[in-house]
């Protein structure tokens, strides 16, 4: 790790050298001199070394050959049974004043650094640079943010998990599902609930006014990670903050409940909403319809249907589609096809899967020539109907 830092640091110093002969921003604009193109090809290659993905121009001048490079990298021969992840303060301290002294430091050997780092877990090196920068109001790219994360999380190290999520919400750039996975994965191995409830409480105040959001995505996250007392525990506590639950949060319990078959507190959150003047939608009354569908109870599925109507929601094809084969399966099949035609009276287009399911149960009940009749159908309309490729594009 020290030769490492000492690399990096002979890379930061040839930028700093550069531009204090009028070397200016290493990628330019047209009309790039040529000793700025040999130091961009000179710390690609030393890039390269570091990290295999940063690509090298092969079409510049070679710049030992020019001539153009003539600083003395610094460099630091570790012993044999040295740990790697010893690096004295002097050579952190070199890289911070070296990046204090070039602001506009190309964000490539930044983030090359911080992957070897991350590689190494120096957890504390990471953290105190991460600081520095944040202080400077430098943020990473959100790639080596992912990098740290996923590193920090399976070494279960959960303050710099906390720091790193932190830092990306103060990047205000947006952060992807597995930022909000690792960071769930992390807190999941916790016992107790007073750390990750600190944790909770520090993001809603960041995040506020929009922390609702936040929240909801972190819910979402233990929730996707089998933690699901965690994710209720969160949704419990934000009740306290300056933070309330929407409907997605609702959604996103009456789900978890649902899944786990705690259909008693499903219900005592669905009715929650409502007091609050919260107004379930067609994802509400799906997840409530489906969790009956699962229990066998499809006369209180058909209930929720109907108070579906009642409160001028429009059923959509999942609705159908769940009550159209749980009745097929369970050989009502003139209830199944009660509601495809309802569905039909809707205009709600029909799946392929809806029109199988509604033929093999008909077969299976002995109903040949109905089923037929179906089949005919199904292939008149197959190119209007649902298939995979819309439930793709529905869910990106």
């Amino acid at each position: 790790m020290r030769a490492l830092l000492g690399s990096i640091v002979g890379l930061f110093r040839h930028i700093c050298i550069s531009r204090n002969h009028g070397g200016g921003n290493i990628i330019g604009k047209s009309g790039m001199c040529s000793s700025k193109l040999s130091l961009k090809k000179t710390i690609c290659a030393r890039l390269r070394n570091l990290n295999p993905l940063v690509p090298v121009d092969h079409s510049l001048p070679c710049p030992c050959n020019n001539g153009i490079i003539h600083s003395q990298l610094l460099s630091t021969q570790a012993s044999p049974d040295e740990e790697e992840k010893e690096v004295t303060d002097e050579l952190f301290n070199q890289i911070v004043s070296t990046i204090e002294k070039t602001p506009n430091l190309n964000s490539e050997i930044i983030s090359s650094f911080i992957s070897k780092l991350s590689k190494a877990n120096n957890f504390p090196l990471a953290s105190k640079l991460l600081n520095s920068l944040r202080e400077k109001h430098l943020f990473l790219h959100p790639g080596s943010y992912e990098t740290l994360l996923k590193a920090a999380s399976e070494a279960n190290d959960l303050e710099f998990v906390s720091q790193i999520f932190k830092d990306q919400l103060m990047s205000n750039m947006p952060l992807c599902s597995s930022s909000y996975r690792n960071t769930a994965k992390a807190f999941a191995k916790t016992k107790g609930s007073d750390l990750i409830l600190k944790f909770i409480r520090e993001i809603s105040e960041m995040t506020f006014p929009e922390n609702t959001t936040v929240m909801n995505r972190i819910m979402f996250a233990f929730s996707e990670c089998g933690e699901t007392d965690k994710a209720l525990l969160i949704f419990n506590h934000i009740k306290h903050l300056h933070c309330k639950p929407d409907l997605i949060s609702y959604n996103i319990v009456l789900s978890i409940f649902g899944r786990a078959g705690r259909v008693d507190e499903m219900l005592h959150e669905f009715n929650s909403m409502k007091k609050i003047n919260i107004k379930p939608d067609i994802v509400s009354y799906n997840t409530i319809i489906n969790s009956f569908k699962k229990m066998g109870r499809l006369d209180l599925s058909l209930a929720f249907l109907r108070e579906l109507g009642e409160q001028g929601i429009e059923p959509d094809l999942r609705t159908y589609t769940s009550l159209i084969e749980s009745f097929g399966r369970s050989g009502n099949v003139e209830e199944s096809l009660r509601l495809f035609g309802e569905m039909k009276q809707k205009r709600i287009r029909p799946s392929i899967y809806v029109y199988r399911s509604l033929i093999k149960n008909l077969k299976q009940m002995g109903k040949l020539e109905m089923a037929m009749k179906l089949f005919d159908e199904m292939n008149s309309c197959k190119s209007n109907l649902v298939g995979p490729q819309d439930f793709k594009r529905r869910n990106k």
